[in-house]
């Protein structure tokens, strides 16, 4: 039977699937007077294939059905009790009985039953992961190249439409007198090349988006989009980034960037009630955070960790270049704390005094010692604005190494070792990065390495090989020969999921000198149910096609040498791939952000609800410190936001064979990746003491 086909069971088919494939536990179940009886039946079960299968991770897995007394657990990320009776549910379905439990929910136990037959696992070969990761377009392509160069010449046309109705609103692109069509057509050629023309004239409205896309867009969706507009849901994308898209019936395949403009009737449903994932970005004055730490405000600095702290400015960086549909901190874009009001972004009279006064969080803090500026985005800010942002750090640094001087051997405090601007401007708007932001970067960098500033690194978000074009290709290579090292963070959503899909775009990406940094699951609740791609993909991804970039310790250890020279990585990383016959650098790890705790992906699949979504128990991230807040947290529940079944049946749609994902279900734990070592602090000049400041323990 294919796998597809039991993907539209019924309760009723599946039971009887489960009569002809395992009459045994059917007819435990209908011979069990209560569930605590069928309990006992499948615990013998199952003894019976370990004696056959002793080291059975799906038998592992089924024993932790019942490590858990309680029949309730606390989904850490929502806060809600949730009740957990797996095996009450199961023999209630087998029985005929179950009231309101999903077939999702039957066909993870089938899957879970049928594994008890063999343990064998079987990886696909090279081969197959090279197959599944070369059927990816890139931005590079020459047929894509040429079928953007028609998006580009269509957009432009409609631009002139929009300067022209626009009049003499705006002063900078705008047509003086009477200008011939060529003319006109000239100019917005030269300004297509102007990031601050894409931002001005950047897409706010459903209907604009449709003219923009050739009207491609399906009466339905249309009405989709209306009702976000109405419920306040920014709309903002750069005619560079339309551009990006396929408007063709026979176009290659956008589905993963499309993502990012479009959409899902879940979040257009949530928007006004969405809940910050981040609990630690939740300050209310004088109280610790979610994670511990005591904050100056509730909106410019973000902390859940001992060593970084997220600082947002108050400028252009609060905006982005676009919104991203699965945006972690939608929540702020709903709240009004970010927004696309360019205009009402420029920095006020009095934010360098208050920039000042927030650096001295990170001067006076014990701990800290890497400043990640972002937002919004960190790129936004023009680059005076950036500038001053840089110079306040830089003097922030100097103040705190000068403090040093003062305390005594293991009272010293930690000194600003790394620097990150948060940015997604190299895929949104590549031309972004021009003569004035490598001069700011450079004299930044050049200054602190001065005062023992050693990592410097542009923190950017590539999510499909189709955003790699020739634009952003050059504005990296820009930034490196600056000195600073890019690093991109992916977020796996269902679309990028698909299989090769984030091998083939770390491939690309290290080919133009970016290393992959972390791959992340889809954040946040119901809002973003459309997106999320359950862990068990992440895990399988991790263990089967991203298992082709393993380092040998020869390849680890040239490519740090290299990496010590930012201006070269362009040139000479993928000599060393070639030399290594190694396709990427598998660098990233692939992790969920847990709420108010940090990164991991060491989990245990320890239940199911009725729907059939996985319940995981999850553990820390063992490889970095956290804030001791975090021994006060107890057990680490998520919910996952659907089920297995439910992920299949949307890789369907996009039309990806299920068949080719069959070992999905047998991923019902993970283990944390260790860190790459470029990501790992460098060893302080000082012994810093191990007292905290700015914290305070909620317990």
């Amino acid at each position: 039977m294919k796998e597809k086909d039991v993907l539209s069971f019924s309760c009723i088919e599946l039971v009887a699937l489960f009569e002809r494939e395992f009459p045994s536990i059917v007819q435990g179940a209908n011979l069990s007077k209560d569930w605590k009886e069928f309990e006992q039946f499948l615990r013998g079960y199952v003894r019976l294939a370990l004696a056959k299968h002793s080291t059975s991770s799906s038998i592992k897995r089924f024993f932790k059905m019942f490590m858990n007394e309680a029949r309730h657990i606390r989904d850490f990320s929502t806060g809600q009790k949730i009740r957990y009776e797996p095996i009450k549910w199961l023999w209630q379905a087998l029985r005929g009985e179950g009231d309101g439990i999903h077939p999702d929910f039957l066909l993870d136990w089938y899957y879970l039953f049928k594994k008890y037959r063999t343990d064998e696992v079987v990886l696909p070969d090279r081969a197959r992961c090279d197959q599944w990761r070369e059927r990816w377009k890139t931005g590079m392509d020459e047929d894509v190249a040429r079928e953007r160069w028609e998006n580009r010449e269509r957009i432009c046309g409609l631009l002139i439409g929009k300067i022209e109705k626009r009049g003499k609103l705006n002063t900078r692109y705008r047509f003086e007198g009477e200008m011939s069509p060529e003319r006109k057509r000239e100019l917005v050629g030269e300004w297509w090349g102007d990031y601050k023309f894409h931002l001005a004239l950047a897409v706010r409205d459903p209907d604009e988006l449709n003219l923009f896309m050739g009207n491609t867009l399906s009466p339905e969706l249309m009405e989709l989009l209306h009702r976000a507009k109405q419920k306040g849901i920014p709309f903002f994308v750069t005619p560079y980034y339309l551009s990006l898209l396929s408007i063709r019936t026979d176009g290659y395949d956008d589905s993963t960037i499309r993502g990012y403009v479009i959409y899902s009737e879940e979040l257009v449903e949530n928007f006004g009630q969405i809940r910050a994932w981040e609990k630690e970005d939740v300050v209310e004055p004088g109280k610790p955070n979610a994670a511990g730490w005591l904050l100056p405000n509730a909106t410019n600095i973000h902390r859940r960790y001992p060593e970084v702290a997220i600082f947002i400015p108050d400028s252009m960086g609060r905006a982005c270049g676009g919104l991203c549909a699965l945006c972690q901190r939608m929540y702020d874009f709903q709240k009004g704390h970010l927004n696309f009001n360019l205009d009402r972004l420029k920095p006020t009279d009095g934010w360098e005094v208050k920039m000042e006064r927030l650096m001295m969080y990170y001067e006076h803090d014990s701990q800290l010692r890497d400043i990640l500026i972002t937002g919004g985005d960190a790129l936004m800010s023009q680059n005076q604005t950036l500038e001053k942002i840089l110079d306040a750090v830089f003097r922030m640094a100097v103040r705190k190494r000068e403090l040093n001087k003062r305390r005594g051997k293991g009272k010293k405090y930690a000194e600003i070792q790394r620097v990150r601007l948060g940015s997604r401007l190299l895929a949104y708007l590549p031309n972004r990065v021009n003569d004035g932001l490598i001069e700011v970067l450079k004299r930044f960098r050049e200054k602190a390495e001065q005062v023992g500033i050693q990592q410097f690194f542009i923190q950017t978000h590539f999510e499909s090989p189709l955003e790699v074009t020739e634009e952003a290709i050059h504005a990296a290579r820009r930034l490196l020969e600056a000195g600073w090292m890019i690093t991109n963070q992916a977020v796996f959503t269902v679309a990028a999921s698909r299989r090769g899909h984030t091998a083939r775009l770390r491939e690309v990406l290290n080919r133009i000198g970016i290393l992959t940094y972390y791959t992340f699951s889809v954040k946040g609740f119901e809002e973003n149910y459309a997106l999320f791609a359950p862990n068990s993909r992440s895990v399988q991804e991790m263990s089967e096609e991203k298992a082709g970039g393993d380092l040998s310790m020869e390849l680890e250890k040239e490519v740090l040498e290299l990496l010590e020279y930012p201006e070269r990585i362009p040139a000479e990383l993928p000599l060393l791939l070639d030399k290594f016959r190694q396709p990427f650098l598998a660098t990233d790890r692939n992790v969920m952000n847990l709420p108010g705790i940090g990164k991991s992906m060491t989990y245990q699949t320890v239940g199911m609800t009725k729907e059939g979504k996985r319940i995981l128990h999850f553990s820390l991230d063992v490889g970095r410190r956290h804030s001791p807040q975090v021994d006060h947290e107890g057990s680490i529940y998520i919910v996952e936001s659907k089920s297995i079944a439910a992920y299949l049946r949307q890789l369907q749609a996009l039309g990806e064979r299920v068949e080719d994902y069959s070992s999905l279900w047998d991923y019902a734990e993970g283990r944390t990746e260790s860190r790459f070592a470029l990501f790992e602090y460098p060893e302080p000049r000082i012994e810093i003491t191990g007292d905290f400041t700015n914290l305070g323990i909620d317990s």
